[in-house]
């Protein structure tokens, strides 16, 4: 239970030291402050901190501390999950620092700080950070959730490539954690992901990668059942440099997308490779020839393009999303996912993606972490705006998807499971660790998901 907090808490002098904004609900500047990615909620945390330092995340968690109140963290909102009544909300998007260290190979970020701003300065010294499939999401948050994108299948998780991260624990203290300070929770926090800290910033390494053979394959929605099927057994022959999905998409009227796509149900192939040209041509045959082309974008690109790949969307809008990952994908697996997303399945989904996984992915890091879903060859995800027209079918339309693949589900990564509770996905043993490593740093829950 959560103690509603007022400008007049006993309490409040604790925040007296924080240089960023201290807002109410009804203060000015508010509603922006707590404005997150997704539109599907409207935060209504009871105060929100806008943090500049780490000195004013330690406040804020303090302060939670002595009046009871929850904690929460945001940068980008993309992971925002639910309304936030009753907590104290800290804003991280102010936490900008951004350092590459091109000798060493590593960049250290602050929790404000989006992919983009890593891959430009990155790239600067021919180098690249293990980021998703848009630059717009925040670096950290995406790191600990167990993100992974183009690089993912030959380098691994992002999770795998953190050197340090420096924290404030649910006892309002700051530390600086890594293999050799606070191991527990260094492990937990590398795919745990949540209740455990709040991250201040983290040190990652960035790989040799300054461009890419990649883009995407618009295959009309009446052709879903082939283009899937031939990817079904295309994409596990691809070596581990080459990472791929499919999604079949429900895309709007949008003036900004090309006139072919422009409000149709197409099937999308996304392709991307790290060796050269005409080896990328070649393995390419068989998704090029699955189905009639409508836009073909693939071709040698730089790194910093890499949010052509997927073009995914870059403002705010209301989603559900749900996934689960996937031991195999069979024939019976992708008819289970045809006969609740195609043309004539009646979804309401604007995407359901299947991405090859296996490779570096499947492997544990030097140093282990509690990144879950290695086991998956494939994922699964589905998405939908639960707004509008068709909208309130959403949240059973991602049931009914998820559903369908039980006979080949595993874990999967946290950051595809969407909504609902991700306790199943570690193992027993792995569960145990990251809850007492939980008790330890956070034995009130004042940090817990």
């Amino acid at each position: 239970m959560t103690t509603p907090l007022t400008a007049a808490d006993q309490h409040v002098e604790t925040l007296r030291g924080v240089r960023g904004p201290v807002l109410h609900p009804g203060d000015g500047g508010f509603a922006e402050e707590v404005a997150g990615f997704n539109a599907a909620f409207q935060p209504r945390p009871s105060l929100v901190v806008g943090a500049t330092t780490a000195h004013d995340v330690a406040a804020a968690v303090r302060y939670a501390r002595l009046t009871g109140a929850g904690v929460r963290a945001q940068a980008t909102g993309h992971g925002l999950r639910s309304d936030l009544a009753g907590t104290v909300l800290v804003t991280t998007k102010r936490l900008d620092g951004l350092r590459v260290d091109p000798r060493h190979r590593t960049a250290t970020v602050g929790a404000g700080v989006r992919w983009r701003a890593v891959v430009d300065a990155a790239a600067e010294h021919g180098l690249a950070p293990l980021c998703g499939s848009s630059s717009q999401v925040g670096a950290v948050g995406y790191t600990l959730g167990g993100g992974h994108g183009s690089l993912g299948r030959q380098f691994g998780y992002a999770a795998d490539h953190v050197r340090s991260l420096d924290v404030v624990t649910a006892d309002g203290h700051r530390r600086h954690v890594d293999v050799l300070h606070h191991p527990d929770l260094f492990w937990a926090l590398r795919g745990g992901r949540d209740g455990l800290a709040v991250v201040t910033s983290m040190t990652v390494d960035l790989v040799p990668v300054t461009r890419l053979h990649g883009g995407g394959i618009f295959h009309p929605g009446t052709s879903a059942k082939e283009v899937l099927h031939t990817w079904r057994t295309w994409a596990p022959t691809l070596p581990e440099h080459v990472s791929t999905s499919v999604a079949l998409l429900r895309l709007p009227p949008d003036p900004a997308l090309p006139e072919p796509l422009r409000g149709q149900f197409v099937v999308h192939v996304r392709f991307t490779s790290t060796g050269t040209a005409a080896e990328a041509d070649r393995l390419l045959q068989p998704a090029r020839s699955a189905a009639p082309v409508i836009v073909d974008t693939i071709g040698e690109m730089p790194f910093t393009a890499i949010d052509g790949v997927h073009s995914d969307p870059t403002r705010p809008m209301p989603f559900a999303e749900s996934g689960t990952g996937l031991r195999e994908l069979c024939a019976g697996t992708v008819d289970a996912v045809l006969a609740r997303a195609d043309a004539s399945s009646g979804s309401v989904l604007a995407m359901v993606e299947l991405r090859l996984l296996g490779g570096a992915l499947a492997r544990q890091p030097q140093v282990p972490n509690a990144v879950t879903g290695r086991g998956a060859a494939f994922s699964l995800m589905g998405l939908g705006v639960p707004a509008g027209p068709g909208g309130e079918l959403v949240p059973q339309q991602l049931h009914a998807l998820t559903t369908a693949v039980q006979p080949w589900a595993t874990a999967g990564p946290l950051n595809l499971a969407g909504d609902g509770d991700h306790g199943s996905l570690w193992s027993a043993q792995d569960r145990a660790r990251l809850a007492a490593v939980r008790r330890r740093y956070d034995p009130r829950g004042t940090l817990a998901p």
